[in-house]
């Protein structure tokens, strides 16, 4: 029986990738310790949607390390045609692609984290997958082959998962900017008994909470 692989879980580490890169070769999540990153796909070099996409990316690749991120691209072309076209995008959209992309040409890293969809032929979905600064997958987001991607919403996304990480709170519909609650962000409902009566006891009166009930309490982020 053919074996498929298994699609890596969020909250897990990502699996060991040795990879070849327009910046040499790279082992991951390794190499980027102490980072965050984004590992995207596109479907094929010299393809209009992808130019879009990289062309994006790039542009916000200052937006990203400002937020100790790097992004790592990936499809299943040679390193040869990769190194091609960046230099067909500086030269025709006067943009330098100045993150590595992973010549998966064998679609052995393709496969094994699914970027690959029978239904959607043989080349790569535009998969996105966030990790953290010590190695753990954090989102995974698919679109289709003709449909590009949101560069903001990867930005937005990084931004929610970093300040909820470092202040144990979570982050309301399209964070910071939700029509309900502004940029203020949520308090994990409380998981006893015990605790859901102490929040009713004491977050209802308080003035610093905006108390709903026991279980949707939200509050200012710190600026």
């Amino acid at each position: 029986m053919e074996q498929r692989a298994t699609l890596p879980m969020l909250g897990g580490r990502l699996p060991e990738l040795k990879v070849t890169t327009t910046h040499g070769k790279m082992t991951l999540p390794d190499d980027l310790a102490g980072q965050w990153f984004v590992l995207f796909s596109h479907p094929a070099d010299f393809t209009p949607v992808c130019t879009t996409e990289f062309v994006a990316l790039a542009a916000a690749h200052d937006e990203f390390k400002a937020m100790n991120t790097e992004l790592v691209g990936l499809s299943v072309d040679a390193v040869t045609a990769h190194l091609k076209w960046t230099e067909w995008i500086k030269e025709n959209m006067n943009q330098e692609i100045t993150f590595p992309i992973i010549a998966d040409s064998l679609g052995r890293v393709s496969n094994e984290l699914g970027m690959i969809h029978e239904a959607k032929g043989t080349d790569t979905v535009r998969a996105v997958f966030i990790v953290d600064d010590k190695g753990i997958l954090r989102t995974m987001m698919y679109y289709p082959q003709e449909a590009g991607r949101s560069v903001k919403e990867i930005l937005r996304t990084i931004k929610a998962l970093q300040y909820g990480s470092a202040n144990g709170v979570a982050m309301p519909e399209n964070w910071p900017n939700n029509e309900l609650l502004g940029d203020d962000v949520i308090i994990p409902p409380a998981t006893t008994e015990a605790l859901a009566e102490e929040r009713r006891q004491t977050m209802k009166d308080n003035k610093d909470v905006d108390y709903k009930d026991w279980w949707f309490i939200s509050k200012p982020m710190d600026k």
